[in-house]
């Protein structure tokens, strides 16, 4: 059987071989992001099996099979919560939720070695997937984040957010009222309960919010330049693999 993995977490990628490899399944390759997958798999004959985490180092890993069509079958692994999670029983697709136990992939394989899914519902179901992950049905997102100043606590309503960024490994809010304020949690956390009606993730270190953008330039590279309101401490570009999807959102 030829298995490979792709997740932008090396340990965690080295993590489930190895654990594989107790099941006595070889995983010859392993990929760690959106680019390095599609040159793979234009480059090599498709595998059987993946296991494919949902958000990768430079955007999600559905971006993969937009631009190509891949037939393997697929078990997700993914840290999404219980309601999105329902997503993948509604379309029959199996997922791992991470950490991953031993004994929930040995039923995931054995489902897999069972059941092998018919090539031709791989893209509807994903498709299907990507709409409820993405956009769930009365998903309850963060309203008001409340910050720690002294001895006082304010609170911040989602509303008078600007962006969010992360800066020597630390996390902050930049509010309309141009005003910094270090939050717990890393960039990545926090995207997770955020509105992506009004939140989108433009590279690695910002989260912006759709009032927040005064201007929008033409950038090097395909890539797109954000002039917000307030913010003017550095630089914010849209990276080259999240324009599409940034062109998409603003357009909504």
């Amino acid at each position: 059987m030829n298995v490979i993995i792709i997740e932008d977490e090396k340990p965690a990628a080295r993590r489930l071989s190895r654990m594989l490899n107790e099941l006595g399944i070889e995983v010859k390759t392993m990929l760690h992001s959106v680019e390095e997958s599609l040159n793979w798999f234009q480059a090599n004959k498709h595998p059987d099996l993946i296991f494919l985490d949902i958000q990768l180092s430079d955007g999600l890993s559905f971006e993969i099979f937009e631009e190509i069509p891949v037939s393997s079958a697929i078990i997700f692994t993914t840290a999404y919560d219980e309601y999105a999670l329902k997503a993948f029983k509604l379309n029959s697709i199996d997922y791992l939720l991470k950490p991953i136990d031993e004994d929930e992939l040995k039923v995931a394989v054995d489902k897999y070695k069972n059941q092998q899914p018919k090539e031709s519902n791989l893209q509807v179901n994903i498709d299907d997937i990507r709409r409820l992950l993405i956009n769930p049905i009365d998903r309850k997102y963060k309203k008001r984040f409340t910050i720690k100043i002294g001895q006082h606590l304010k609170i911040i309503h989602v509303d008078e957010i600007e962006c969010f960024y992360s800066e020597n490994k630390a996390t902050y809010i930049h509010t309309k009222a141009n005003r910094n304020y270090l939050i717990d949690g890393s960039l990545e956390n926090w995207q997770d309960q955020l509105d992506p009606e009004h939140f989108f993730r433009v590279n690695r270190t910002f989260v912006v919010h759709i009032n927040a953008i005064k201007d929008i330039i033409s950038y090097t590279n395909s890539r797109l330049k954000l002039i917000l309101h307030t913010y003017k401490e550095t630089e914010i570009i849209v990276s080259r693999e999240r324009v599409k999807d940034f062109k998409k959102w603003i357009d909504r």
